[in-house]
């Protein structure tokens, strides 16, 4: 295969399912995709339900409900969805690496190991007694108990319970997030071996994300470029390996983008593993627009991909019994791209169970 920008940009659609979605069933989705990032929570459940063939939001809530997929923070600090088989091997192998990166932030906040003790023993002893907590619910429980919330010290002890598998997030209550006890909450699974984990996350990785470099896959875990050399390693064989300029590329054997319709456009969450997965983006996204879709502060834009390139950006407003559609174009649309992307907003909201009106 001759490998460009424009095929590594197709395949990238085609293995995450993208274009064409085959997937039926939220779980198939993030079991396939190893994880995916869902800080942003309504925009997350579309991140699902987009590789799906169909989909509502209600159906990826189910999902979380049902306990078939989980959002807890197994990677970079972030917080993500993650099958509920795979939750406790992935944190077995990824959290000792994303503690360690936080010990100077604990430090900062005067975070001890005798303050996550203590608040572990008043988290578990207030959700054995009330099954769920609120975030704020949290809070009161650790300020009763005699540890400071204030700062960013509140959510980074939630972080660390969690990679301590702990707490893990549960059903939403109304619109609050709740957290639940680890261990009620995801099922035992057979443990895997620190080698055995890292092949399966790899094999995961550039299989649903690739074409992808080594360089891609250590930042998409947050391990350690070592770390991901010995993965790719492990899983060569069952990887095919292409050369553009000076980058060494990994896919899954059984590429196909004469599957991917001409033109096809989609709206993408703001953070959705098209964008977040890579630690290089430059395929997909021209350097020159990555202030229009990252502007600080961490935040990544929703963006428009039309056959595989982010076209520019989009945002909804919610209407009293509509969504407003808006696209920022970072060049001016032909009549074919601005029919694509009204079909794609209209995807997009069938989603959400409301009519479209688009800008």
């Amino acid at each position: 295969m001759l490998i460009s920008d424009a095929t590594i940009s197709r395949l990238r659609i085609f293995n995450q399912h993208i274009g064409p979605p085959t997937f039926d069933r939220p779980h198939e989705v993030v079991s396939h995709m190893g994880y995916i990032q869902a800080q942003d929570y309504l925009g997350s459940l579309w991140a699902v339900g987009l590789r799906m063939k169909v989909a509502s939001e209600s159906i990826i809530e189910q999902a979380l409900a049902d306990r078939s997929i989980v959002r807890t923070w197994p990677a970079r600090n972030t917080l993500h969805y993650v099958a509920a088989e795979d939750v406790r091997w992935m944190l077995d192998l990824l959290a000792p690496h994303a503690m360690q990166q936080r010990l100077g932030r604990y430090r900062q906040l005067e975070l001890e190991p005798k303050t996550f003790h203590l608040s572990g023993r008043l988290l578990l002893n207030s959700l054995k007694s009330n099954g769920q907590l609120t975030r704020s619910d949290c809070y009161q429980v650790l300020e009763h108990g005699g540890i400071s919330t204030a700062g960013q010290r509140g959510i980074h002890i939630l972080q660390h319970l969690a990679l301590e598998k702990l707490i893990c997030f549960g059903p939403r209550q109304g619109k609050q997030q709740t957290f639940v006890l680890f261990d009620d909450w995801v099922p035992e699974t057979k443990p895997k071996t620190r080698e055995e984990a890292l092949s399966e996350l790899t094999l995961r990785f550039f299989s649903s994300h690739g074409p992808a470099t080594v360089k891609d896959f250590a930042w998409w875990t947050g391990l350690t470029t070592a770390d991901a050399k010995v993965g790719l390693e492990n899983v060569s064989s069952a990887l095919v390996e292409e050369r553009l300029d000076d980058k060494v590329y990994w896919m899954p054997p059984s590429n196909r983008t004469s599957q991917i319709t001409p033109m096809h456009t989609v709206l993408l969450p703001p953070f959705d593993e098209y964008l977040v997965g890579y630690a290089d983006r430059s395929a997909v996204l021209d350097p020159k627009h990555i202030l229009s879709t990252n502007a600080g502060g961490g935040m990544l834009s929703a963006v428009i991909v039309i056959d595989g390139k982010v076209a520019g950006t989009w945002k909804r407003t919610l209407k009293k019994n509509s969504v407003e559609i808006t696209p920022s174009w970072f060049t001016p649309p032909t009549e074919e791209e601005t029919r694509s992307f009204s079909v794609a907003a209209q995807r997009y909201a069938t989603f959400i169970g409301l009519p479209a009106f688009v800008n």
